[in-house]
Parts: structure tokens; C-alpha cells; sequence
């Protein structure tokens, strides 16, 4: 799967990120996400395989693509039996959020990105759009924090596991209602906190690569973006849970269904029985292959935002793979023009 598709995913997330970046700071973020979607849809389907998004912009009546069951890659396209035979190519499911962040994109602020998760058909949890309690770790405190553990109580286990005072840890926590006690509790402990507005997929995967300086991910998200997350820290051997939320008092800010009652209903309808389940990045991103992409729109902790110049752009992307058990970051120059020759006299 990665010989196939490993240079193609990193395209799709370039050609989102740059879409996006012309938007950047200019207060749109609903054009920021939509010119996103389409040059990440408009590139994938460009690829020789069998893709259906399983976590993706919303469902089919919400969104007029990238939706949830969408069939994407060159079989989609009108013509494809002229040079597609399906057989022969690859199933996979994708998860994908072209803007990643997209008030970060509104107003220039760092740590936006276009992201997306890939794995063989049925290697990704189809999270509902409910909302995830998460924890994200270094890999050296895999399997030692865990999420029904109180902040103060991981605290001292990451501690313990980096070697370090909890002083000198930083926690990254979004900024909102609902984290008020569990900010207050990492500040007492001793460690610092870091308050993101948006965009906790980043801050999550930034937990797996040493020298980000950041070293757990607590508080609740996006469910879909929690099984992206997932993917990633999978592949690269970090810690990661994620519990859904279904209770629209817990969240306290954001839509989460019309209540708690219809959220479980929901959730039994889809196969998911036991509603407070713990899962960890094996669960939530099973397959046997699992890739993650992601391209910087604005720079963050682990990668450099969209840079225009005359002619062209420069992008930073990173692919992770659980195949070769690799982290590449991929500097790209975008040359659409080519620099003109100034004769001097």
C-alpha cells in the first residue's frame, strides 16, 4: 500500500494546504475548508484505487463531497472503463479533514493542516460526529498513562517514564468551558499548559516525535479527528485512548445530537453497544497497513505553513506509515511558472 500510494497522499494533502493557505488570514473559514475539500477530492480521485471515505465532511445530505461513503480514487471518474478495472485495485478507507483548523486558517493563527488517515477496507473506526475524551503520549509512556486515570495521577506517571520533573512538562489542552477543572488540576500538579483554539490532531502527533517539547494531549475533541489521531500515533508507537462522548453536558460548548438518550440510541444503531468502551490507536486504527498524511497550512510545532512566491509555493508535509515503520517529512517546491530570465544591462 505504501509503494502504491505513499507519494500520492502527500499530493493530496499538498494541493489541499495550498488551497486553503490562499485563504488564509483573510476571516473565511468556511471557503478555507470548502476550496480544501475540493482540491484534496479533485487529486484523489485521481489515484489508481478503491476508496471510500469512512470519516470524512459530514453525511451525504450535509456535504456535497468528501462525505461519509463516498467513493473516491480514478473508478469514480465517467470514463474509467476506458482505463480502470476496479479488480485490480486497491480497497482502502480513508479518513480525511482538508482543513484541519480551519479558524487557525480564518485568522493566521499557527498549527493548521490538511490531514488524512488511510488503512485497508475496515482498518479505521467509522467514528460518529460525536465528540472523544483523549489521551496522547510519547511512546515511552505507552501503556502506562491511561485515560481513566486522574491528570495529576498521569502526571506522575510521564514523570517517571520521561525523566523528567512535571515541571517541565507541557500539556496541550483546548481552550474551553468544559476543561476549566482539568486545567486548574494540571496547573496544580506543576506542569504547564499549553491552550490550543482549534486543531488537536497536530497536538496530538506532535506527543509522538521527540523535541516538540509537548508531551500529552488531554481533554475532549472531534471523535473523527480522534481516530486520525490514532492513526498516526499507531505508526509511530505513542500512546493513544479515545473515549466518545455522547452526553451534551459534558461537551458544554458545540452541537452533540439533540440529547444523551438519542446519542445512545444512535450509537446502538451503528453496532456500538457499550458507549463508554476505552479505545486505544490498535482499536481505533486496526488495519494491517495504516498511513497518515498531513501537509502545513499555517506553521505549527511540526511543520512549516504554505510559503507563496512569485510563480510558486513551498510546502512541508510528513507521511508516517506502520508498513516501513517510518516518519518522512517532505520538503516541496511548486513550480507552476517558470522564473523568468531578467537580462541586465
Amino acid at each position: 500500500m505504501e509503494n502504491t500510494l505513499g507519494l500520492e497522499i502527500i499530493e493530496v494533502v499538498e494541493q489541499a494546504a495550498i488551497a486553503s493557505a490562499k485563504w488564509m488570514g483573510k476571516g473565511e473559514k468556511n471557503t478555507a475548508d470548502q476550496v480544501a475539500v475540493e482540491a484534496m477530492r479533485e487529486r484523489m480521485n485521481k489515484i489508481h484505487m478503491r476508496g471510500r471515505i469512512v470519516i470524512g465532511e459530514g453525511e451525504r445530505d450535509d456535504a456535497p463531497m468528501l462525505y461519509i461513503g463516498e467513493e473516491v480514487g480514478i473508478c469514480t471518474q465517467a470514463d474509467a472503463k476506458n482505463f480502470c478495472n476496479p479488480d485490480e485495485l486497491v480497497e482502502i478507507d480513508i479518513a480525511v479533514d482538508p482543513c484541519e483548523g480551519t479558524n487557525l486558517v480564518a485568522y493566521g493563527q499557527p498549527g493548521s493542516m490538511a490531514v488524512l488517515a488511510i488503512s485497508e477496507k475496515g482498518g479505521l473506526f467509522a467514528a460518529p460526529d460525536f465528540y472523544m475524551k483523549k489521551l496522547a503520549a510519547p511512546p515511552a509512556a505507552k501503556g502506562h498513562v491511561d485515560i481513566n486515570k486522574s491528570a495529576t495521577e498521569n502526571l506522575k506517571i510521564l514523570s517517571e517514564c520521561l525523566d523528567r520533573s512535571i515541571e517541565e512538562l507541557v500539556i496541550v489542552v483546548m481552550k474551553r468551558d468544559r476543561h476549566t477543572d482539568l486545567i486548574k488540576e494540571i496547573r496544580e500538579a506543576g506542569a504547564r499548559v499549553q491552550l490550543i483554539s482549534d486543531g488537536d490532531v497536530g497536538a496530538a502527533v506532535s506527543c509522538g516525535f521527540a523535541g516538540t517539547n509537548i508531551h500529552a494531549l488531554m481533554g475532549i475533541g472531534a471523535a473523527p479527528e480522534g481516530v486520525i489521531s490514532a492513526a498516526a500515533m499507531r505508526a509511530l508507537g505513542g500512546h493513544f485512548q479515545g473515549q466518545l462522548i455522547y452526553d451534551p453536558a459534558v461537551v458544554k460548548t458545540g452541537l452533540i445530537g439533540e440529547s444523551r438518550e438519542a446519542n445512545l440510541d444512535r450509537l446502538s444503531s451503528m453496532g456500538i453497544d457499550d458507549a463508554d468502551k476505552v479505545y486505544n490507536a490498535h482499536e481505533l486504527a486496526s488495519g494491517n497497513t495504516v498511513l497518515f498524511a498531513a501537509c502545513g497550512i499555517t506553521s505549527g510545532n511540526l511543520m512549516q505553513g504554505v510559503r507563496f512566491f512569485h510563480g510558486g509555493a513551498r510546502t512541508q508535509s510528513l507521511v508516517i506509515s506502520s508498513q516501513s515503520k517510518t516518519a518522512r517529512f517532505v520538503d516541496t517546491i511548486h513550480m507552476w511558472e517558470q522564473p523568468k530570465i531578467v537580462q541586465l544591462h
